[in-house]
């Protein structure tokens, strides 16, 4: 994996540093795992394959300093007798729309009970913590770009909430540690991401739309496309989580592009991209369905960190991905 462009601050050499990865076998941490591996570091991870892939372990299994424990870390931890964390982190919980009707209780569980597990661990092991949070803790925002001052207009009971809240539990939760135990934690606010290895029926918007726009169907917009989002391709938010998890501090980070596209725009793109015809068909759009979505990322650039991948290379990336996949 090439996450270049990396601040001269970041260690290239973590061949003395130990690191649990939760949620292993998902599309960002799979990525999280691959880099601190190449980095020389040990890495365990943990997943009980709830949506993450098999396939993502066997590409890290290659690497002869990765572990992995099937587990789910709302129900235990295994039992680590002789190792010695120096990072935690806690990238577990899945993510995608589709996922919040199947197993709400599941993304509430991991999000709780599967975050004081591991924060229980970071304190025994006096190890780093981050918990990947979430641009969904803003809601359907009223300030926009979203600066991590800005505490959110969340519907607490929307079909979004299991996710939503729990993620903003888990930040509760994160902060609690380090207020009461000092436990050096990390938060960071994920934004869109995208790229290789995301599930082909994520339901997300820009596996949607590759994968119609490859089929040659129409390309389903919920609403009026006028809602925006903002795409962040996988390496330069791998590279933005580890400008925060080594350079910086307790508080909040939103990680993300601040590059904003309207959806109808997203799809127009992709379209061009692929040189696919396909036309655009509009479907009523979803209760707290955000209508912007834009990070500020002041607070990580000043660590040092600023996007390298162009939205049309990235999707150039990915698409290629999807093709073999089809």
């Amino acid at each position: 994996m090439n996450t270049s462009h990396t601040s001269s601050n970041l260690k290239s050499d973590l061949s003395d540093k130990t690191f649990l990865i939760a949620g292993a076998a998902g599309f960002v941490p799979s990525y999280v795992c691959q880099n601190y591996l190449e980095k020389g570091a040990t890495v365990y991870g943990l997943d009980n394959f709830i949506t993450g892939s098999e396939e993502n372990i066997e590409i890290l299994s290659k690497y002869e300093k990765f572990h992995f424990e099937k587990c789910n870390i709302y129900e235990s931890l295994p039992d680590f007798k002789d190792v010695e964390f120096d990072y935690i982190l806690s990238l577990a919980s899945p993510a995608s729309p589709i996922d919040f009707k199947i197993i709400p209780l599941e993304i509430m569980r991991v999000n709780s009970e599967g975050t004081l597990k591991l924060l229980e661990l970071a304190s025994r092991h006096n190890a780093r913590f981050l918990e990947a949070s979430t641009s969904e803790v803003y809601g359907d925002p009223e300030i926009h770009p979203q600066v991590e001052s800005y505490v959110g207009h969340v519907n607490p009971i929307g079909p979004r909430s299991c996710y939503d809240e729990s993620k903003r539990f888990a930040e509760a939760l994160t902060m609690s540690f380090y207020n009461k135990y000092k436990v050096d934690t990390r938060i960071i606010r994920i934004f869109n991401t995208y790229g290789p290895r995301m599930r082909p029926n994520d339901g997300r918007v820009i596996p949607n739309f590759i994968n119609q726009a490859l089929r040659g169907n129409d390309i389903t917009i919920y609403g009026d496309g006028s809602q925006t989002r903002s795409f962040c391709y996988v390496t330069d938010l791998v590279n933005a989580m580890e400008h925060v998890l080594m350079l910086g501090d307790h508080m909040p980070y939103n990680i993300g592009n601040p590059d904003e596209y309207t959806i109808k725009e997203a799809a127009e793109f992709i379209n061009q991209a692929l040189r696919s015809d396909s036309k655009l068909s509009y479907s009523p759009l979803p209760a707290d369905d955000p209508k912007r979505r834009r990070p500020n990322i002041d607070r990580v650039a000043s660590l040092g960190f600023s996007p390298q991948v162009t939205f049309e290379d990235g999707l150039t990336r990915t698409a290629k991905f999807f093709k073999e996949k089809i």
